[in-house]
């Protein structure tokens, strides 16, 4: 794929953000998450048969009734984790690995949970393949977190779950970040931020999404 089609893709993220920004309070991002976003080939974690759509900014299918969410989302949501270079990040659905691939840019350690086993086989071959050896994916329903290497610094999810599921709050570190989406299929859907201070937890609704359903068992 051609630098010109990073580039365009940059462009659009850029200019989601600004027409965005007075809802998610994001007018532009860290300079680290465009790096990030421009390091990893999205063509790499599309079928074949839509590598030519790989840098639109819309969401693909990946099989098993997933998908790999648009440019500009991923971005944002790896811009409100605030990663940092030695934090440790829990991804509860990795689908086709493309979000774990940007964090890994940013971040010392990426743990990435599947609950579809055919998805997490191909994702964790995938990723060694391109070489995102601080990326561990892992086959498992995520709504429980992997608590053996808690606390994380950041846990982000991809699956929209019917609400945020208390195991993956407890996993944050005392000043960690959760970015989630929240609300029923078919329904209304809001991206979350939750934020820990010490033992204190906030949430706030940053935008309205659209995401595939969380088909974990969630405990509120």
């Amino acid at each position: 794929m051609s630098t010109e089609a990073i580039q365009a893709m940059l462009q659009t993220i850029e200019d989601e953000c600004r027409f965005t920004g007075g809802l998610t309070g994001r007018y532009t991002l860290r300079q680290e998450t465009f790096d990030a976003m421009a390091a990893v080939r999205r063509e790499d974690f599309v079928p074949d048969k839509l590598k030519p759509c790989a840098y639109d900014n819309s969401p693909l299918p990946i099989g098993n009734g997933q998908t790999i969410s648009q440019p500009f989302i991923v971005a944002l949501m790896t811009d409100l984790l605030e990663p940092e270079p030695d934090d440790v990040i829990l991804e509860v659905g990795t689908g086709s690995g493309y979000q774990a691939a940007v964090l890994s840019q940013l971040v010392s350690k990426v743990y990435s949970l599947e609950i579809i086993p055919e998805l997490a086989r191909e994702a964790a071959i995938r990723l060694q393949r391109l070489g995102y050896d601080t990326v561990e994916v892992i086959a498992s329903d995520g709504s429980s977190g992997l608590p053996e290497h808690a606390p994380y610094d950041g846990i982000i999810v991809t699956a929209a779950a019917p609400q945020v599921p208390e195991a993956l709050v407890e996993q944050l570190s005392p000043f960690g970040r959760m970015v989630i989406p929240v609300g029923m299929p078919h329904l209304p859907q809001e991206l979350l931020l939750v934020e820990k201070f010490g033992n204190k937890v906030t949430s706030r609704s940053i935008l309205s999404v659209a995401f595939v359903p969380f088909t974990g068992k969630v405990d509120a």
